[in-house]
């Protein structure tokens, strides 16, 4: 089994985070890698990573950082693959990794979810694979109706909640 994602991570730190990526991809079924690499600590090792993913079968990359989180673009910098962003929330509520990540310059693009988003990540790499994979289409839109019947049964909950003043 050959990965078609990637996780890259800037830090191990980052793992608790970017395990929903991991657990969505997994639940999905769709083979992925997890690695450490630092575009400020292993320049070359995220060279040679953002260089050869597409021969290697990467089809999308997701790449978490904090702080600076320069990983992201660097990566994307070196590749035609779509990379996702996850900015960490490493200090300054993640705003500093959300500015560093979503501020690209032109020609560089690094789709950006919010601070601390691996679950959206994961779900936007489905959503780019799945343009080209009809069983993946399936399983998105199976996934997305099961996401409405959660909403439907907390109101269902909801209903039993009661209170002096509450009028449903």
């Amino acid at each position: 089994m050959n990965p078609k994602v990637s996780i890259i991570m800037g830090s191990t730190s980052d793992l608790p985070v970017m395990e929903k990526a991991a657990a969505l991809l997994n639940e999905f079924q769709i083979p992925f890698e997890i690695n450490a690499l630092s575009a400020h600590r292993t320049p070359r090792e995220v060279e040679a990573f953002a260089t050869k993913a597409r021969e290697n079968g990467i089809q999308v990359i997701i790449a978490a950082a904090g702080m600076a989180a320069h990983l992201p673009g660097v990566i994307a910098s070196m590749t035609t693959l779509p990379v996702i962003g996850v900015p960490i929330n490493a200090g300054m509520d993640g705003m500093d990794a959300l500015l560093a990540i979503v501020q690209m310059p032109p020609g560089i693009p690094v789709a950006t979810v919010g601070v601390n988003g691996a679950l959206n990540a994961a779900l936007l790499a489905v959503q780019i694979m799945a343009t080209a994979d009809v069983e993946l289409q399936i399983k998105l839109a199976n996934y997305k109706e099961n996401l409405k019947k959660k909403i439907v049964e907390a109101n269902e909950e909801l209903k039993k909640v009661n209170y002096e003043f509450k009028t449903n």
